[in-house]
């Protein structure tokens, strides 16, 4: 597993605008079946986690909970980041192979 390059890897899918964040944001993409895979901040809240394990089981997507709030915040250069989800087919192929 190789947490550095999948961590500047969404630093270049956000930039490329490929990643969407914010808890509304990315439960509105689930519905439109957008979602690619879904991170949450390991350090989020029980209920926040709870709740996004049921929805990505339910519309069947994977979820991540590798990283913790700062290494989110950090890899996009924004303060707080909780949640967020990859949009591309290209850029979670590549995060999902550098989390193996």
């Amino acid at each position: 597993m190789d947490r550095k390059k999948a961590l500047n890897l969404l630093g270049l899918a956000y930039r490329a605008k490929k990643v969407v964040c914010g808890e509304e944001n990315v439960l509105m993409n689930l519905r439109s079946g957008k979602c690619k895979v879904v991170l949450v901040a390991s350090d989020a809240s029980s209920r926040t986690i709870d709740n996004f394990q049921r929805k990505c089981f339910f519309y069947n997507t994977p979820l991540v909970l590798e990283f913790n709030c700062e290494e989110l915040s950090k890899s996009l250069g924004k303060g707080m980041v909780k949640i967020i989800t990859l949009t591309d087919d290209g850029f979670c192929k590549a995060f999902l192979e550098n989390l193996k």
